[in-house]
């Protein structure tokens, strides 16, 4: 099964080296994520398939043991787990030319190019891992034409680059090149 949120980064190298197009895609109508899912987000996601196997393993006992409600309830909580997974491998930012999408674990937005006054890297304090401490770090700002506080599409601390300065810096440079080039 072809995962292509999981080859975004590698296209973009490969076509940076042939000294193609810096934004680095063909069809640039298709949803990409202009980077790949960080070791975090993809361990994290790993150890929820690895306690969904469990849990599914516990349901064929309980089934075989002869309560199937039970069975049922427990395949249903192996699914969501499943499903939570795969979607937080998905969390993170995409880019095509309709606009900038930014999907979360349970909802996704998506704000066209027409709507966004800037897209910059800032210094500011931010959160570790998404959890309340916070550290000194750079973050990926979106600025809406309408006003209002900027939105944090990404940071440095965040599952996808903690510990990857490089990725960060790449990602950031590819998200304000298909601004600049949308705009």
């Amino acid at each position: 099964m072809p995962l292509p949120f999981l080859t975004a980064d590698r296209a973009h190298d490969d076509d940076a080296a042939a000294g193609a197009d810096p934004l680095g895609y063909e069809d640039r109508d298709r949803w990409r994520r202009p980077y790949r899912p960080g070791p975090w987000r993809v361990g994290g996601a790993a150890l929820l398939l690895l306690l969904a196997s469990y849990v599914l393993f516990s349901t064929m006992i309980i089934a075989v043991a002869g309560s199937l409600p039970a069975a049922g309830i427990c395949a249903a909580v192996a699914a969501l787990m499943i499903v939570t997974a795969v979607r937080l491998v998905r969390i993170g930012v995409e880019v095509s030319a309709q606009g900038l999408r930014r999907i979360g674990l349970v909802r996704s937005t998506t704000v066209r190019w027409q709507d966004i006054a800037a897209i910059r890297t800032v210094q500011q304090p931010v959160r570790w891992l998404g959890l309340p401490r916070t550290v000194q770090g750079q973050a990926v700002l979106l600025e809406p034409v309408r006003g209002g506080a900027p939105e944090t599409m990404f940071t440095t601390h965040g599952a996808d680059f903690l510990g990857h300065a490089e990725s960060f810096e790449r990602a950031a440079d590819a998200i304000e090149g298909w601004a600049a080039a949308h705009r």
